[in-house]
């Protein structure tokens, strides 16, 4: 999966050691990996990642977003 141009968080700290990361695939199909080990890869759907951050952002206190 070295070919697809991978993105990380703007909350990630300056070294990029420490952060995940997206890659857009094919339809809506997205490629999912944690810097610090880059090999392992997970694909998701669009929906299925927005349904997981709402879920997530209902769960935190909004002053630590």
């Amino acid at each position: 999966m070295s070919e697809l141009k991978w993105l990380k968080s703007s909350f990630s700290e300056a070294s990029g050691n420490a952060c995940v990361e997206v890659a857009a695939m094919f339809g809506a199909r997205l490629a999912i990996r944690e810097s610090e080990s880059p090999a392992d890869v997970l694909t998701t759907d669009r929906a299925a990642l927005e349904a997981l951050i709402r879920s997530l952002r209902r769960r935190t206190p909004s002053s630590d977003r």
